[in-house]
């Protein structure tokens, strides 16, 4: 879909007060409980850097443990489906619901479904398709789209889900959580009762086991993946861990990174469909495994940002996802790592502006479970997409660098600083001229001293 320009979407998300604070309210609260339920570990950096090495051991041997992986599932019963882009995946899972007969989907939260717009893709097959997830379905029924790869609705207050709500079930107004999740469920158990379809996401794919592992915090999932005759799962190639034990390091902190709680409240393992005297399950499972741009990343620089679990500790951190909100990003993953897979899965020059949307600051790599060193890979990003940048923005950069490269050239550019800037009545520096103006609206300086370095050097040497 096309979309406005990034720094309006920029402009909208600041200019929605309602929006932002929302969005502050959760982050800052996710981010409390996750300290909170990462000090309860014994040893959470030494638990990290295990998840990081076994991640980048499987990225390094994914191709065999692709191959274990597909061979364990069809060897339990399911079948297996290899896409390399957004467009096969989706003729895929048409095809399997046309074979099957399916005319009602339902499905639990995925952002890979996300990614390749299956939800499109059914309802032009003549599929509908229903999300099952309390955050997602407010998020269809709204027309909308998600804001945060853990809390689709974290952009929503009470009043807007009420009203959603409301308009589509019809139900007497509410505000009261409690109600509005039984409105929901209410209305959910007749579509779970007529369903024939259930697609679910992939947090982890165990190759040892050819196991599929969903962890959610509603029994949507579940039901999604155990009601319908045939279910659908849907998972990047870098799902993957190798073994069960692997899986328990990765248990330990998805939780925890993501809203402080020590499990998911339904961490479900499945291996193949339904065997006979099973009393539940599917009889056909098919695993769609994507690819989607992610092939290409291994064994580069930008190898890592595939560790990924999809935790949004990130976003949590992050001073700016914090004030533009998830929408801004203009792409299915926001944040800092979505300023980094948005534009790597795709075009890099066509999301030019999303690695350089950051400050840096870091506390995205502080916060990661798999410790991405998100900063560094952004800095790598700017610059690959230099020559997208905007010409003035190119033109300062050479600029700064003559000056940088000249210890007489940056003498010469510091005596003058004081000539572009301005001061507040405390001498604090609040705005400036030129490319100046737009870098300090959004920061204070502390005064500058009364001479330079270089100056006191020479006084004092």
């Amino acid at each position: 879909m096309s979309q406005p320009p990034f720094k309006q979407r920029v402009a909208a998300g600041l200019a929605d007060e309602r929006v932002r604070r929302a969005v502050k309210l959760a982050t800052l609260h996710k981010v409390a409980a996750r300290g909170a339920g990462m000090s309860r570990l014994r040893n959470p950096e030494e638990l990290r850097d295990l998840a990081a090495r076994i991640k980048q051991h499987t990225l390094r041997r994914l191709p065999d443990y692709l191959e274990l992986f597909a061979a364990r599932v069809e060897g339990s019963g399911g079948r297996v489906h290899f896409a390399a882009g957004a467009a096969d995946a989706c003729r895929i899972v048409c095809g399997i619901a046309r074979e099957s007969g399916a005319r009602l989907a339902v499905k639990a939260k995925s952002m890979v479904s996300e990614e390749i717009h299956l939800n499109a893709a059914l309802q032009a097959a003549g599929v509908r398709v229903v999300e099952t997830d309390l955050g997602e379905f407010i998020v269809q029924i709204d027309n909308d789209r998600p804001s945060h790869i853990v809390t689709p609705i974290i952009h929503k207050d009470r009043k807007r889900v009420a009203v959603a709500m409301q308009r589509e079930t019809g139900c007497a107004y509410t505000e009261d959580p409690r109600e509005l999740s039984e409105v929901a469920r209410v209305h959910l158990r007749d579509i779970f009762r007529r369903c024939d379809l259930g697609i679910t996401g992939v947090n982890f794919g165990v190759a040892e086991t050819g196991s599929l592992c969903v962890c959610t915090n509603e029994g949507n999932g579940r039901m999604t993946m155990t009601r319908p005759r045939v279910h659908v799962a849907l998972m990047g190639i870098e799902k993957l861990v190798p073994r069960l034990t692997d899986l328990a390091v990765f248990l330990k902190l998805l939780a925890r990174s993501s809203t402080g709680q020590p499990l998911t409240t339904y961490t479900t393992l499945i291996t193949g469909p339904r065997r006979p005297g099973e009393a539940d399950g599917p009889e056909h499972l098919h695993v769609v495994i994507l690819d989607n741009g992610r092939s290409p990343l291994l064994g580069g620089e930008f190898e890592s940002v595939l560790r990924c679990i999809r935790c949004g500790a990130c976003l949590n951190a992050c001073p700016v996802y914090r004030n533009i909100g998830g929408h801004a990003y203009g792409g299915v993953y926001p944040g800092p790592i979505g300023a980094l897979v948005t534009p790597l899965l795709s075009t890099p020059e066509r999301h030019a502006e999303l690695p350089r949307a950051s400050s840096l600051c870091g506390a995205c790599a502080v916060a990661c479970p798999v410790k991405i060193d998100i900063p560094e890979l952004l800095v790598k990003l700017r610059r690959d997409t230099l020559a997208a940048a905007p010409l003035g923005k190119r033109v300062a950069m050479r600029v700064w660098r003559w000056l940088m490269l000249s210890p007489r050239r940056y003498s010469w550019a510091q005596r003058r600083l004081p000539l572009l800037v301005r001061r507040g009545p405390d001498g604090w520096i609040t705005g400036g001229a030129g490319p100046l103006a737009a870098w300090l609206s959004q920061r204070d300086l502390p005064p500058l001293p009364p001479r330079t370095f270089r100056e006191w050097w020479r006084a004092n040497r």
